[in-house]
C-alpha cells in the first residue's frame, strides 16, 4: 500500500472526509448533468448518491423513515434492530461537502440546483419536524423561499409521499417545496412552493410501453404536460415501464423528469437523445 495512504490515516477526521469525498467525486466531476434524469429509490444502488451523480442525474429520490427521533433512509419500517443509514450521512452531509468544494454547485459549471426528493414514509408532521431541524444546519446550500422569493442554492428539496402540505404552505420561510399531484393544479399553488407535479403512470396512461402509444393516450399526456408547464412546474410520472421506448415517448410528450432504476441505461439514452 502507498506510503501516502498511511500518512493520510494520521490526519484529522475532517481532512479524511474531504479526501474521500474528492475520491468519490472523481466520476461526477466530469459528468455532464442531465436535467431530465431522476434516480428512483436512489438509496438502493451500491453507492447511494454517488452512483447517480457519476451518471449526471439532477434529481435524486430518497425514502425517509422517522425512527426514535432520527431520520433513516429506507422504504419499509424495520422490525427490531436495524442497520439503515441516516439521511444526514447518506445525503445531507455529502451534498454539503460537495457544494462547498464546488463554489456552491453540485456539478461544476452547472448553474441550476440538483433536486433531492424526500419521500416521507412515516407520519407527515412528526417526520417533517425532525427533517426541518436537520435542514437548518445545511441551509447554506439550499434553495430557500422567503416572502415569495426563492434564493438560489445548490440543492432544491421537495417532499413527496406523506406530505405536510398545509404546514409547509403556511411557513414564512421554506427550506423545502412540496411534490404536487395533478389535482393540485387547480389550487393556486405557485412553482416556488410546488415545483414538481407527480403521478402514478398508470393513473394517467394504460399503454404498457411497447410499440407506439395510442394517439388518444398521447394527447392526454401532452395535455397534462401543457397544464403543468403553464404553471412553470415540472412533470414526473412514477411506476412507468422502465425502458427506452417509454423514456422517448414521455420526453417527446413533455414529461420533464424520467423516473428510472437503471442509471447507466438512462444516462446513455439521454446523451443520445440530446445529441440528435
Amino acid at each position: 500500500m502507498h506510503k501516502w495512504f498511511y500518512l493520510l490515516l494520521l490526519q484529522p477526521f475532517p481532512l479524511l472526509l474531504c479526501f474521500f469525498l474528492l475520491y468519490e467525486g472523481k466520476g461526477y466531476a466530469q459528468a455532464v448533468p442531465l436535467p431530465n434524469a431522476h434516480a428512483h429509490n436512489d438509496y438502493r444502488h451500491p453507492r447511494p448518491l454517488y452512483d447517480a451523480l457519476a451518471q449526471g442525474f439532477t434529481s435524486i429520490e430518497a425514502d425517509v423513515l422517522l425512527i426514535e427521533g432520527e431520520l433513516y433512509v429506507g422504504h419499509d419500517m424495520p422490525v427490531g434492530q436495524h442497520h439503515l443509514p441516516t439521511l444526514r450521512a447518506t445525503y445531507l452531509e455529502p451534498l454539503f461537502e460537495i457544494a462547498q468544494a464546488n463554489q456552491g454547485q453540485i456539478y461544476p459549471g452547472y448553474d441550476h440546483p440538483v433536486y433531492l426528493m424526500i419521500d416521507i414514509k412515516t407520519d407527515a408532521e412528526n417526520t417533517y419536524k425532525v427533517l426541518k431541524a436537520q435542514l437548518t444546519e445545511f441551509q447554506e446550500i439550499l434553495c430557500v423561499e422567503k416572502e415569495g422569493s426563492l434564493t438560489k442554492g445548490a440543492i432544491r428539496i421537495f417532499l413527496s409521499g406523506n406530505r405536510p402540505v398545509q404546514t409547509v404552505y403556511h411557513e414564512n420561510e421554506r427550506l423545502v417545496g412540496v411534490d404536487g399531484r395533478p389535482a393540485d393544479l387547480d389550487k393556486g399553488y405557485d412553482a416556488n412552493f410546488m415545483p414538481v407535479i407527480s403521478e402514478n403512470y398508470f393513473k394517467v396512461l394504460h399503454w404498457d410501453g411497447s410499440g407506439l402509444i395510442p394517439p388518444e393516450e398521447r394527447k392526454k399526456l401532452e395535455k397534462l404536460a401543457e397544464n403543468v408547464h403553464g404553471q412553470n412546474k415540472k412533470l414526473r410520472l412514477w411506476g412507468a415501464p422502465d425502458n427506452e421506448n417509454t423514456w422517448k415517448t414521455l420526453l417527446d410528450a413533455g414529461v420533464d423528469l424520467i423516473n428510472t432504476d437503471h442509471l447507466k441505461g438512462l444516462h446513455n439514452f439521454l446523451e443520445y437523445y440530446r445529441a440528435k
